[in-house]
């Protein structure tokens, strides 16, 4: 983006508010001056923004891996919106444009941005991840390149919902799931179900899905998973599990997601994949695992690393558009921009229980 980091700052005729986050427990809305406008650049005023399970650690812990909030910082990143204003150099795009954000901004001057693995880039500025801003907000401002326009059958909500199912559709991607693929989906939360339906959309013709909980367990079964595994959290249970995984599947398990990341999953994985086959590590609960690497190893299962997305919003886009994917039925619960409604959207997202997406209409 042009003018990150600008002292100058651009005074719109309505004051800009956003959802600062200031500590644990602590969001408030406050007023969020944008930087001037770059020639590349556009502004956005949002109109829809998902709560993702990162915007909880953050609330919760000030922390999400090796990220930690030192200084106040809007939250939020998986968002659409409608363009307000539009550079001098963008023709792409214009005011009244309806359009989904890619929240990730790659330096463009790193080999792994000049390869195309810009996801991958060591000064990646991303929504909502220190110190960067979020866009939990009246109005953001972006990069035209990172802003895709929304076909007319797609609505704002279902843009917003590009970004988790950008995980979904990346890590099948990864994992070369198609046709032939049987899939196996470990963790049934929001990312495990836009896993399922990208896996779905790519081909899969049987995918099994495991999870501790039942209420996401039946969520699945709904959104076309071909059967579904109820599993402990215990470690001594993976055998068992393992088989009884195999067994719900009927065949051996070309892939497997996991998009959980603790130890027990990995494990349970590596157990139930097929000689040959993959195991894709797409979520990432626990850093340090003790996991049965070397049989993993000897039987030649690969294993295949996912850090959010590149590439992904077009596609994305096109199985919405086209019906290959609906996510609708994700978007749980609804809320709108006031103090105390971010607050009791944030704390419903939080428990879980029957919330998978929670949504902000602005």
């Amino acid at each position: 983006m042009d003018s990150i980091g600008d002292s100058r700052v651009t005074k719109n005729e309505e004051e800009n508010m956003a959802a600062w986050l200031h500590g644990i427990n602590d969001l408030k809305i406050q007023p969020f001056e944008l930087p001037t406008l770059g020639p590349n650049d556009v502004r956005v005023r949002m109109k829809a923004v998902g709560i993702c399970g990162s915007d909880v650690h953050y609330l919760k812990t000030m922390s999400c891996g090796d990220y930690h909030v030192k200084e106040p910082m809007v939250i939020g990143h998986e968002c659409a919106g409608i363009i307000e204003e539009v550079g001098s150099e963008v023709k792409s795009l214009v005011p009244g444009d309806r359009v989904a954000l890619e929240p990730g901004i790659g330096c463009w001057r790193c080999d792994r941005c000049k390869e195309g693995s810009y996801n991958l880039c060591p000064d990646m500025r991303f929504f909502a991840t220190p110190p960067i801003h979020g866009s939990l907000a009246n109005q953001i401002a972006h990069p035209a390149s990172l802003c895709f326009k929304l076909p007319d059958n797609v609505s704002l909500e279902e843009g917003a919902m590009c970004e988790p199912l950008s995980v979904g559709v990346y890590g099948c991607r990864r994992a070369k799931v198609g046709a032939e693929t049987t899939v196996l989906i470990i963790g049934a939360g929001p990312i495990g179900l836009v896993t399922l339906l990208s896996a779905r959309a790519f081909g899969a013709p049987r995918i099994v899905i495991a999870d501790v909980d039942d209420f996401r367990l039946s969520f699945a079964r709904k959104l076309g998973a071909d059967q579904v595994v109820k599993v402990s959290s215990k470690r001594e249970d993976v055998a068992g599990e393992v088989e009884e995984i195999k067994k719900a599947m009927g065949r051996g398990i070309d892939v497997t997601l996991d998009c959980a990341g603790f130890e027990k999953t990995v494990s349970t994985a590596f157990g139930a994949t097929r000689n040959g086959g993959k195991v894709c590590l797409i979520g990432m609960g626990h850093c340090n695992m003790n996991v049965p690497l070397t049989p993993a190893a000897s039987r030649e299962v690969d294993v295949l690393g996912v850090f959010r997305y590149k590439n992904t919003w077009p596609q994305c886009l096109q199985f919405l558009s086209s019906g290959k994917i609906d996510v609708k039925p994700l978007i749980t619960h609804r809320f709108g921009f006031s103090q105390k409604e971010v607050e009791e959207a944030f704390e419903t997202s939080a428990r879980g229980g029957n919330a998978i997406k929670v949504m902000f209409n602005l």
